[in-house]
């Protein structure tokens, strides 16, 4: 990402995220999950399916993935779910790699598949999640936010890293050259609304008002659920 970029997005003080500390009661080691506030979605990382024409894939499923490349197609959760009978995000797990366990006794599908990363989401994910963010705020492109990035994304355990900046600019953090990760929080200065990526999970946790949260699932591009068994 260029220097420029950063500029957008300068270092904030730590103790901007005393709130979310507080909030989740957690030492950010992974990330804040905060409670749905008062309602919550998780955004599903990108996971794609290899056609006969397909190349070797760009991502290595560490941090952030880009698209595959060409030949390789977008398969979402709720369609592999029901091809292979299994729940999109079983009961009392958060989505992760324990997901679509038939998969572990269907060897032939480990070639095919391109999983999503851990710790971040991909990049069309994130893109579609800033503008539907960029739309569903009042301020729009101009809203005021924070991105914080845990210790271990950051392999630095001393200090809290914490940026401001504009939700417009929200799209260029993905090119952060300081880390190969989304941030594990971003949130809009005025506390609306909160997400949330753990170090281990293959997706983000969207929490806010609950217009905010039926217009995410509602959305035609972004793959989201509700778990309410996490909030």
């Amino acid at each position: 990402m260029p220097d420029d970029i950063l500029a957008l997005w300068p270092l904030a003080p730590a103790a901007e995220t005393d709130w979310l500390a507080e909030l989740a009661d957690d030492d950010g080691l992974t990330g804040y999950e905060v409670p749905g506030r008062p309602d919550a979605a998780w955004v599903l990382g990108g996971m794609y399916e290899r056609g006969p024409t397909a190349g070797d894939s760009v991502n290595d499923g560490q941090g952030r993935d880009e698209h595959p490349g060409p030949g390789w197609e977008r398969l979402r959760w709720a369609e592999l779910a029901a091809r292979l009978g299994d729940p999109v995000v079983p009961q009392g797990i958060y989505p992760c790699f324990h997901c679509f366990p038939s998969t572990k006794s269907r060897s032939h599908l480990l070639g095919t598949m391109e999983w999503p990363a851990e710790g971040s989401l991909d990049r069309p994910t994130w893109d579609q999640l800033i503008r539907f963010l960029t739309a569903h705020s009042p301020g729009g492109a101009d809203t005021p936010c924070l991105a914080y990035y845990n210790p271990l994304v950051m392999q630095d355990f001393d200090t809290r890293h914490v940026r401001s900046g504009r939700l417009g600019a929200a799209g260029a953090l993905f090119d952060n050259p300081d880390v190969l990760y989304t941030p594990s929080n971003l949130w809009a200065a005025d506390r609306s609304w909160v997400v949330f990526t753990d170090y281990d999970l293959w997706g983000s946790k969207v929490c806010g008002p609950r217009p905010l949260v039926e217009a995410l699932l509602a959305d035609p591009e972004i793959e989201a659920v509700r778990l309410p068994w996490t909030t």
